[in-house]
């Protein structure tokens, strides 16, 4: 037998950072719009870390695109994985304090602050759902 065909494919590992962002005892998520990848489920903005992007200059870059804010990205709170069939994410979640610019959505359907007991009764991405107890949800 091939030592090839004895070897499993490896996991395809994507890296995703994730904005907290609160205002007063609430957080912001956003709607995916219809046609994305897991349509109308509520969200943390952010996105993907593209090649040469540290994980605090993507989220910045995706809360610049998505929200239309200059966003300043505060500590790591958690980092955590997860998977969608073969693939795997590698989810950061950072905590964004201070921003300049109205908040719009510039991708999501919809924007809306949430407090911990609504977000726990959304409809929400699973890597985005496992994870709340650890973003204190």
């Amino acid at each position: 037998m091939d030592q090839k065909t004895n070897l499993k494919k490896r996991t395809t590992w994507l890296g995703v950072v994730a904005g907290v962002i609160r205002k007063e005892d609430k957080v912001l998520l956003g709607l995916r719009p219809a046609g994305s990848s897991l349509p109308d489920l509520w969200e943390f903005p952010g996105g993907k870390i593209e090649l040469g992007e540290s994980p605090t200059e993507a989220l910045r870059r995706e809360l610049s695109e998505e929200l239309g804010i200059e966003a300043e990205i505060g500590k790591l709170i958690f980092a955590g994985t997860h998977t969608y069939g073969k693939n795997g994410i590698i989810l950061l979640f950072y905590e964004v304090k201070y921003w300049k610019g109205p908040i719009s959505p510039k991708h999501h359907t919809d924007l809306k602050w949430y407090s911990p007991e609504e977000v726990r009764e959304l409809a929400l991405p699973e890597a985005n759902k496992k994870m709340l107890e650890e973003l204190g949800l």
